[in-house]
């Protein structure tokens, strides 16, 4: 770095601010060029295999930057189909091992519980995945982690589709997890160090799109391949096996994160990404770059003499990335036990029990699904606009939505006669609730990636998100493998209104004390906020709460009205003397 680059770092933690005149602007960029021409001339050629990329010719950098989110976001696509094709698939399944002799019949206790782990394997596999994506996020780098999912993918829906016991499909169902867990882990980080902070919500959020498209296609073809004679099944639980290679492609034409190459000292590699993602003539820019470069060295410095396990044991000790993972933890835990994967997982299951039979029941599930990705697309062009807080608060919505389904659901416990003379209002209930809940619940599903890849500081984020994946698929996985033992004990009304909806209640109240707001901040500013101890964030948003009530009673002073309206948790001066304060202070 030259000379006349004035830094920072403030208080030892890691966090770097620099300031560029214009002249020095110029000047920086050709210490960066020559730095990084000589390093590419001296080049290891195995990094040149695994680093490089197929350009495509975009030559501007928001172009590339937009094509790195949305495609990397397309192994969400992955992920929601084979979370949402199982629905269709399992009358075929049971038709078929029934017939093989495997289960008796259908009221073969063995299938009950065969065909729960034939659903929740998979977030059983992807918890394995997630604590996976920590050694390969470190040594293989953001990109080829992710393309290394692929072949877990390609893997696991190859033996589901030619499965020829029930033990084949519980191997191709946990393998499919695996694939799952390490990409869901590392498609938010990868996102999050690569695009401009004003993009990265917006970027990030769309893999949770993409996550809601791949149930809407999930669905969809379970509706399509449902009539094939013989071997529907297959074909449904195979063709991630085609979008899996569609994606391996994809990530070729892609760069590795600027932020991990720095962390393994390719910083000449790193500026030719940087440059490619970012006008470095902009002094803003590069004024990022400079910072970023001097926290994530800090950052290996003061990793290099920690032990792996150690690097763990800093996210719940160090009281900075403690807060973040408990707000990360709180925020999948509230998303996860409100049932939505249980409910994607047993859709038809769910349609069954309001008197449609097995054809009308996969087709009717794709109400859902279309639901869900309707409702995410508000939150991936407005998460950047309104905050994270606005639409954490969608929760309150969608539990109006399980009311209604909860309710709709007591018309079935009267007899098949009382239903079918209430028939319309049944499913009028049922359907709205049903709308209201995945439509809602897909705006908030974003916040589920968007919160933790942005949260932990660059030397625990891939523990962070490591932690965070797994507790996500873990309460995927007990929800989903109980919800029928559940359903029997709580009945699906109390069930959806009292233990899902309950949940919701409680996530609500955490979120509007706790949570905090870190739209448009670079990733080393969030590191500045959870210094904050948690008792003056929640003044803080006390404080904001009372701003917004006297806004929308007009006796807000002016000068206040734009915080209020953005939904900022803290305004400027009041977060910087309270930030400041934090330096000295712990939780």
């Amino acid at each position: 770095m030259s000379d006349a680059v004035s830094t920072r770092d403030e208080g030892g933690k890691g966090f770097a601010a620099v300031t560029l005149s214009p002249a020095e602007v110029e000047r920086e960029i050709e210490v960066q060029e020559q730095q990084s021409q000589q390093y590419m001339e001296n080049e290891s050629a195995y990094d040149r295999i695994a680093f490089s990329r197929i350009s495509f010719g975009a030559r501007n950098t928001r172009a590339l930057v937009i094509t790195l989110g949305t495609f990397a976001a397309f192994s969400g696509m992955l992920s929601g189909l084979d979370q949402s094709v199982i629905s269709g698939a399992l009358p075929g399944i049971r038709k078929h091992f029934i017939g093989s002799g495997e289960w008796a019949s259908m009221d073969d206790p063995k299938l009950a519980n065969d065909v729960s782990l034939i659903s929740s394997l998979m977030p059983l596999g992807a918890m394995a995945g997630a604590l996976m994506m920590m050694p390969l996020n470190h040594f293989l780098g953001r990109r080829n982690s992710i393309i290394v999912s692929c072949m877990w993918y390609s893997l696991g829906g190859g033996l589901c589709a030619g499965a020829r016991s029930v033990g084949m499909l519980f191997a191709g169902r946990f393998i499919l997890g695996i694939g799952v867990g390490i990409e869901g882990g590392c498609v938010g980080i990868y996102i999050s160090e690569c695009v401009p902070p004003e993009l990265r919500g917006n970027l990030v959020s769309i893999y949770q799109l993409m996550i809601a498209f791949g149930e809407v296609i999930g669905y969809a073809t379970g509706a399509i391949f449902f009539d094939v004679p013989s071997g529907s099944w297959r074909w449904m639980l195979g063709s991630s096996v085609l979008f899996s290679t569609i994606l391996w492609v994809g990530m070729c034409f892609l760069p590795e994160s600027p932020r991990w190459l720095v962390s393994k000292g390719k910083n000449g590699r790193a500026w030719q990404v940087w440059k490619s993602l970012r006008e470095v003539t902009e002094p803003k820019n590069l004024e990022e770059y400079l910072a970023m470069e001097i926290t994530v060295k800090n950052e290996v410095e003061r990793s290099n003499n920690v032990a792996w396990w150690r690097q763990y044991m800093e996210v719940c000790l160090i009281p900075r990335n403690r807060r973040a993972l408990i707000y990360a933890s709180a925020m999948i835990f509230f998303g996860q036990m409100t049932g939505i994967n249980a409910v994607m997982y047993n859709m038809s299951n769910l349609m069954a029990k309001m008197n449609f039979d097995d054809r009308e029941s996969v087709l009717m599930s794709m109400v859902g699904g279309g639901a869900l990705f309707l409702g995410t697309i508000p939150a991936v062009f407005t998460m950047d606009k309104f905050g994270r807080r606005v639409w954490a608060q969608n929760i309150l919505v969608f539990i109006v939505g399980l009311v209604l389904v909860g309710v709709g659901y007591l018309y079935t416990n009267k007899g098949d006669a009382f239903f079918q003379a209430n028939k319309d209002t049944a499913l009028g209930l049922f359907f709205s609730g049903m709308v209201l809940y995945m439509s809602f619940f897909g705006a908030y599903s974003c916040l589920t990636w968007v919160v933790p890849a942005e949260s932990f500081d660059f030397n625990t984020r891939s523990q962070g998100m490591a932690i965070c994946s797994t507790f996500l698929y873990l309460w995927s996985f007990i929800v989903t493998y109980n919800f029928d033992r559940m359903q029997a004990a709580m009945t699906y009304t109390g069930l959806t209104i009292g233990f899902f909806g309950g949940l919701a209640l409680l996530g609500f109240f955490y979120q509007l004390f706790f949570m905090p707001e870190t739209k448009d901040k670079t990733l080393e500013e969030i590191d500045e906020l959870f210094l904050m101890p948690t008792r003056k964030l929640v003044g803080l948003n006390m404080r904001n709460m009372v701003n917004h009530w006297r806004w929308i009673c007009g006796g807000m002073h002016p000068g206040e009205s734009r915080e209020a309206q953005t939904g900022n948790t803290v305004s400027g001066d009041a977060e910087k003397h309270d930030v400041s304060e934090a330096r000295v202070e712990t939780l």
